[in-house]
């Protein structure tokens, strides 16, 4: 095949639409090789998320369009995960050993953030990814609970930094940790903001793809702090389809804009409740609220989670539902949203910041 040829196939793949995400292959992935030397085509992939359940499906996709453009060649084609850093606000710089911080933010409580993002790292975990889980909520620390680690401490090397606790294969940190359980937070928002940033720097973080920070509600103290100081790469929005949920939801999804934090969707959850005795479907809280909030700002609907008694009771028993319920629709849902999520920052620029050299100025 002559190097017009090849570019070509390079086209056609790149052209590729995934089916479960919805983004073409070029938007997400590297095709680092797509060459015919005589019979035998090589197709080489380098895909920007994690997506160990999807990659069969997609090297047969990828297989089948190279077929096409060879003339009926057979292909050989290798597809491997590789998350890097990509780009986070002004000034700021990824952290060491953390590639992408992503937010999972509401405008107001009782939406069920804290569970879908605890739900999604497990998914990202699941497909392949390093995961990582900051609760950043000071007043009100769940993520203990969820992940099954009440009542255990981190433990500290040297006295000044901490070993995040690990659950289902998820790094875990949570001021929730260090207070007794039953303990209120009666601080002033200084002390919660300066709390939150130790707990984000003064953590020993191993190599993660993904930190998925659980935010409190609201577009306060904590919220501006970490999207003014900390490097986030994205931020996903929870709400229900209800209008009063939806109208905070748009507060949250506004101020990530204003500091220059990319949204990367919105997780409707709640989205219907299917009755465990007879199995009627109602949407109680309303339909179609988290579709018409993604058209109205541009954004993607990632998700839509049901309003699940079994949802409710994994969470609280310390296993949620990816990992107490890896074949249930509901846990598909939530690796197919996690898989689109990360899609979506695979998407979008990637931080190049490491690579530069320092320059040091030094008076002779």
């Amino acid at each position: 095949m002559t190097p017009s040829a090849n570019s070509q196939l390079k086209q056609a793949l790149e052209a590729l639409v995934l089916p479960d995400i919805g983004h073409r292959l070029g938007e997400v992935a590297r095709v680092r090789r797509a060459e015919q030397a005589g019979p035998e085509v090589e197709v080489d992939i380098e895909l920007g998320y994690p997506a160990d359940s999807q990659l069969a499906a997609y090297a047969e996709l990828v297989a089948a369009a190279a077929r096409a453009a060879a003339g009926g060649a057979e292909p050989r084609v290798t597809i491997e995960c590789r998350v890097t850093s990509h780009g986070v606000q002004r000034n700021l710089k990824p952290l060491a050993n953390v590639r992408n911080i992503v937010a999972v933010a509401s405008g107001k409580g009782g939406v069920g953030k804290s569970t879908t993002a605890a739900n999604l790292a497990l998914a990202l975990h699941a497909e392949g990814g390093r995961v990582g889980v900051l609760d950043a909520d000071i007043y009100g620390p769940s993520q203990p609970l969820m992940f099954g680690l009440t009542g255990q401490r981190p433990s500290s090397a040297d006295g000044k930094t901490m070993d995040p606790l690990t659950a289902y294969g998820v790094q875990v940190m949570s001021i929730g940790f260090l207070i007794d359980a039953d303990q209120p937070m009666v601080w002033r928002g200084p002390m919660v903001t300066s709390a939150l940033i130790q707990l984000l720097q003064q953590t020993r973080w191993d190599d993660l793809d993904y930190l998925v920070v659980d935010m409190p509600p609201g577009t306060g103290d904590i919220q501006l702090t970490l999207s003014q100081q900390v490097p986030v790469s994205g931020a996903v929005i929870v709400t229900t389809p209800q209008d009063i949920a939806l109208l905070d939801a748009r507060k949250g999804l506004q101020m990530f804009r204003k500091v220059g934090v990319p949204v990367l969707g919105i997780v409707e959850n709640m989205s219907t409740h299917i009755c465990s005795n007879c199995g009627h479907e109602e949407p109680i809280f309303g339909t179609g609220g988290g579709s018409r909030m993604a058209s109205e700002y541009g954004v993607e609907l990632l998700g839509q989670l049901p309003l699940d008694v079994g949802i409710r009771e994994q969470t609280d028993s310390g296993r949620p539902t990816v990992i107490a319920a890896p074949d249930s629709p509901q846990a598909g849902i939530y690796r197919r949203t996690a898989r689109r999520m990360a899609a979506r920052l695979a998407s979008q620029g990637k931080d190049y910041s490491h690579r530069f050299p320092k320059i040091v100025v030094e008076e002779s």
